[in-house]
């Protein structure tokens, strides 16, 4: 297909979406995108989606310095890629395939839209057979196509307002606010506070890194891919220990025990983890690193380190530019539709704000909102210690297991933190023994930050019973009825959640703003579609009922 193809067959198009079989070098990506760019009548929004296996397993996406451009690559064989992508493709182009089997026929035809255009090379008889079969009409004596079944499609979604109002201004609330803005959004962003982290966000130091699990589940790769897609975001908007304060220095896992440490071995052995993402430490490299004893061992996470969660929402603040309303210090507030609109109301009444959608990212504080009030979310005190520095070791790196231990900033380090029920906003004595307690754990040193100040933080998690996050539409359980599948589970018109992210805020809530905006707008999704349906508020209306117990957990055990 030549460039005056693609000119002719999206100059129709708001948004265009192409597919790519394999991304090589990313020659063809390259091309594409200049033939867009120098297109005086191009669609205002160009999606490349290509499969690339020197990338770890999932989906992808890579931020774009333009506006109107988006790159997702994944690393999965392309049956298991175009089964799990939700997007509507104009364009595949099909290449490398002559080992790839007919099974990848039909998803292929699942994602196409009315009228794709297909450009293969290499297809063998049997691959375009499976093609044509799925609607495919080719051009005699060639490899192009354009897709014609008549089956009935899934309808496009409407075209948003966009305009939006989003409660809570912590880590969610600025990341929603952050990726609406960078779509042409106004957002008005509402904050109880008078300034935005004052809450479940405001803590000194979050750690940031990724988890690990012998049979890759869920949280691993949902944490794998927001992890990669935060590293990537946070550079766009200035970078770790530059517009954000804090350190990329890397963070040391430590084996819990030798159970621990020898189920590490194995994933090590497997050869599916890069060493730059994840490396593991026998005893004695990881004491070197330390300094200090490691007796079983550990991960060093390259590429982790500590934010102070604040400042990354100061940066998000600062992208949105002039398409951003603060209304900060309004204090409790109640919401209600009315006319196709949310208001946002004080308690005195007062109008805050309105807009046909509204995002719920206001943590624990969603609790007290009705439409979300049958969430099974639970509030989980976390304290943290402040320890002045130099009562500790000096860390070259953050060190944790089952608690953490940061480098000094401003001459303290933060350790923590607790986890439990407690509904005190106070300072506890026992909590911040406890934290000394697994400190020292952490150190292999008993005496070590004897005599600490009781100095700290406490804040409250938001948290689900299955420890995922809920991002996109607010299901109605009063209407649910007996619904058994999600995509039939009633939704408040234009409410959505960002809610129940835990003590993954700081890694969890770019990609769930991402996943949320990219749901709202009707783009390609940046996650494959069994995690997007793991993290779908709807989820606890269908577990609620196959289970008198209420929900479950999710299988599957991280390291």
């Amino acid at each position: 297909m030549t460039a005056m193809d693609y000119r002719e067959h999206w100059h129709a198009s708001s948004r265009y979406t192409v597919f790519d079989s394999c991304h090589g070098g990313g020659a063809d990506v390259r091309v594409l995108t200049d033939v867009w760019r120098t297109d005086p009548q191009r669609p205002p929004h160009l999606h490349l989606i290509a499969v690339c296996d020197h990338l770890q397993p999932g989906f992808h996406r890579f931020p774009q310095a333009e506006p109107g451009l988006t790159v997702d690559l994944v690393n999965a064989p392309i049956e298991t890629a175009l089964a799990q992508l939700v997007a509507r493709v104009d364009l595949f182009r099909l290449v490398g395939l002559e080992h790839a089997g007919t099974g990848f026929a039909r998803p292929l035809a699942r994602v196409a839209a009315a009228n794709a255009r297909l450009l293969g090379h290499g297809l063998t008889a049997e691959q375009v057979a499976a093609l044509q079969a799925q609607g495919f009409v080719f051009e005699p004596g060639t490899q192009r196509a354009r897709f014609a079944s008549r089956k009935p499609r899934p309808p496009l979604p409407p075209v948003p307002e966009r305009r939006a109002v989003v409660l809570g201004a912590g880590i969610a609330g600025c990341a929603a606010a952050e990726r609406l803005c960078a779509r042409g959004w106004q957002v008005t962003l509402v904050e109880r506070h008078a300034r935005p982290a004052m809450e479940a966000s405001g803590n000194r130091a979050g750690i940031f890194m990724p988890l690990l699990s012998k049979d890759d589940n869920v949280p691993t790769r949902l944490t794998r891919a927001a992890f990669l897609f935060a590293l990537r975001h946070w550079e766009r908007l200035g970078g770790i220990g530059r517009a954000i304060d804090g350190a990329a220095c890397g963070v040391l896992q430590l084996a819990r025990d030798a159970g621990h440490a020898a189920v590490s071995r194995e994933i090590a052995a497997s050869g599916a983890v890069p060493a730059d993402f994840a490396e593991w430490l026998e005893a004695p490299q990881a004491e070197a690193l330390l300094g200090l004893p490691a007796p079983d061992g550990g991960w060093l996470f390259r590429q982790g380190g500590w934010a102070r969660p604040g400042s990354v929402c100061d940066a998000l603040v600062a992208a949105c530019g002039g398409r951003l309303e603060q209304r900060f210090g309004v204090g409790d507030v109640a919401i209600e539709r009315v006319d196709g609109q949310w208001q946002v109301r004080d308690a005195a009444g007062n109008l805050v704000a309105h807009a046909p959608n509204l995002i719920l990212a206001n943590g624990a504080g969603a609790m007290r909102i009705p439409q979300a009030a049958a969430l099974p979310l639970t509030a989980m005190r976390g304290q943290v210690s402040h320890v002045p520095a130099e009562m500790l070791p000096a860390l070259p790196v953050v060190l944790c297991r089952e608690a953490y231990l940061t480098p000094p900033s401003g001459g303290v380090c933060s350790a923590g933190a607790t986890y439990d029920a407690d509904p005190d906003p106070a300072l506890s004595a026992a909590s911040h023994a406890e934290n000394l307690e697994r400190l020292r754990g952490l150190l292999s040193d008993p005496q070590a930050a004897a005599g600490a100040p009781l100095q700290g933080r406490v804040g409250f998690r938001c948290i689900a019973p299955d420890r995922l996050p809920l991002v996109g539409r607010l299901p109605d359980f009063d209407a649910a009825g007996t619904t058994e599948r999600l995509r039939d589970v009633p939704r408040h018109p234009g409410l959505y959640a960002l809610l129940g992210y835990a003590s993954r805020g700081l890694i969890w809530a770019g990609l769930g703003a991402e996943l949320l905006a990219a749901q709202i707008e009707g783009e390609p999704l940046p996650l494959e579609a069994n995690l997007v349906d793991a993290l779908d508020p709807a989820r606890f209306v269908l577990r609620a009922r196959r289970s008198p117990r209420g929900p479950q957990g999710v299988e599957g055990a991280e390291l």
